[in-house]
């Protein structure tokens, strides 16, 4: 009896050690992945909404409920920029053209520089009083001047909103002012801040002013106001470059933020932390965070390319140049050094030839896998031969 109670405690025991070890791994290993997968384990983020886009690229680093839509307060100034600037590169207004302020402008609650019914501001002031002060009667007289009225505005700022591939944003007003059914998502506000700081830089010369004066002029006289960036970054953080925030009670505390680091430009977007102080620390942690995890490696050059041969035409062959620049964003800790190009142009390409029309493609390696890849196009117009050019190119033959 005693043997067979021995046998069996003996088993159990080869038992016990025969599977500890497998559990134990298995556990390991799930949990492993489940690091491996968030982001958010690496990166520690108060607020409900965030996201943190690189610039070049559009590439999301990461990412937390960034397509919830929220009220953004005023970030929302980051679309009403944007159409300013759309404005100014369509040459329908220009930065010193004088803006009167209506009774319906002066009339904005919140933020605003206390601008009066009949006082004449420039576009340029206006900007000023929007990226830096987040004037809201500045908006709203901006609004006015550019379609007449703000409704017509806030519809073209929902259709550029679609343009831009928005998916869960609704505009009911220029301010961001709270309002039933005015909505944006983290990631939609990273969007048109890419739109806008890519396609206008030049918003960072507004964004990044920390104080400076307007002055008011008005029937009662002349007077001096001062405007102080909103945006605590641009004197706390070195890499700050930009945008805009935004507070109100229903959107608590919001920020996009752009920096930029050796040659990395980064997009941290906030959305309803409790506090201004809680805004800026999870924004630096992003972006802190995408700047250690990112390399960007760019080609612009059209250097290396050879003249493509054209059949048929007036010419045998054809200059040739990138289509765009190249970029590659790197989060994983690559040799970015060993990205190797390869130059493919068609065998058989035939005139007419338009400048512009694609003739190959430069292939981008990295440890013999593609990642990506540029058009080649034609850098000059080549026509098709007809009789007489081959009869003439026959005779100079001939002459020879």
């Amino acid at each position: 009896m005693k043997r067979f109670q021995a046998l069996l405690i003996g088993l159990m025991i080869i038992f016990t050690c025969a599977c500890a070890p497998a559990e134990v791994y298995a556990d390991n290993e799930e949990e492993n992945e489940k690091i491996q997968n968030s982001t958010e384990a690496a990166v520690e983020v108060s607020a409900p909404s965030a996201i943190l886009m690189e610039t070049s690229t559009g590439t999301v680093i990461f990412e937390k409920d960034a397509d919830t839509a929220r009220p953004p307060a005023s970030v929302t100034k980051v679309m009403t920029m944007l159409l300013i600037f759309d404005a100014i590169e369509e040459g329908q207004i220009h930065l010193e053209d004088q803006v009167s302020v209506s009774e319906y402008a002066a009339s904005m609650g919140g933020s605003q520089v206390f601008l009066e019914p009949g006082e004449v501001q420039t576009v340029d002031t206006m900007l000023k009083c929007i990226a830096v002060a987040s004037a809201n009667d500045a908006c709203a007289a901006m609004a006015e001047y550019i379609c007449g009225n703000e409704e017509e505005f806030v519809n073209r700022m929902n259709e550029r909103a679609a343009g831009l591939g928005m998916e869960n944003t609704h505009f009911v007003n220029c301010n961001g002012l709270d309002a039933e059914g005015h909505v944006i998502s983290a990631r939609d506000i990273a969007l048109m801040s890419r739109e806008l700081i890519t396609k206008y830089p030049q918003v960072h010369d507004y964004s990044m002013i920390w104080m400076e004066n307007i002055t008011h002029t008005t029937k009662k006289g002349s007077s001096e106001f001062g405007l102080t960036n909103t945006n605590k970054l641009v004197r706390q953080y070195e890499y700050t470059t930009g945008l805009k925030t935004g507070s109100t009670g229903d959107a608590k505390f919001c920020i996009s933020a752009t920096a930029e680091k050796n040659g990395i430009e980064l997009i941290a977007v906030v959305m309803g932390a409790e506090n201004s102080k809680d805004r800026f620390a999870d924004a630096v942690r992003m972006l802190n965070y995408g700047f250690g995890k990112c390399q960007l490696y760019t080609e612009e050059s059209s250097d290396g390319l050879e003249p493509a041969s054209v059949e048929n035409g007036v010419k045998d062959t054809v200059e040739v140049r990138r289509a765009e620049p190249f970029s590659y964003l790197d989060t994983n800790g690559a040799n970015i050094n060993g990205i190797e190009r390869t130059v493919k142009i068609s065998k058989k390409i035939h005139a007419p030839l338009k400048e512009g029309d694609t003739v190959g493609n430069i292939i981008y390696t990295l440890d013999n896998s593609e990642i990506g890849r540029t058009a080649v196009v034609a850098a000059e117009n080549i026509k098709e031969a007809s009789f007489l050019d081959y009869l003439q190119d026959a005779a100079g033959q001939w002459m020879l």
